[in-house]
């Protein structure tokens, strides 16, 4: 079992900065992937960025160059580093871990950090 605990976020004008923090507390030694996901009011959620189980980062469209991950594998976080935030960024932001062979419905979800860019 894996508990999955959130910080960060807040509000901020368009062009600021914000961080969020996640840290991942228990057995992750199954885990082969973790990234940072959003939710719109009455949408779906979407990936932000994705660290698979290979290494590699995919950030979404939208948020490259923009958006930072780096996540510490001794301390078992993931951070993330938004810059020059749109109006558009604002929603609620999940951090999650898991097996990228699982569905995402098998993973550990954190609680949602509320980020909202002022115009």
């Amino acid at each position: 079992q894996v508990q999955v605990e959130e910080s960060g976020g807040g509000t901020v004008q368009a062009g600021g900065t914000l961080n969020l923090s996640c840290t991942f507390v228990g057995n992750t030694g199954h885990a082969s992937g973790m990234g940072w996901w959003r939710q719109f009011p009455g949408k779906e959620r979407e990936r932000v960025v994705l660290i698979d189980g290979d290494g590699w980062t995919r950030y979404a469209n939208d948020v490259k160059g923009r958006f930072n991950v780096s996540n510490d594998v001794a301390k078992k976080t993931l951070d993330l580093e938004m810059t020059a935030l749109k109006p558009e960024d604002t929603a609620m932001y999940f951090c999650a871990m898991g097996r990228c062979d699982y569905g995402l419905s098998d993973w550990y979800w954190g609680q949602g950090a509320q980020v909202t860019v002022s115009s």
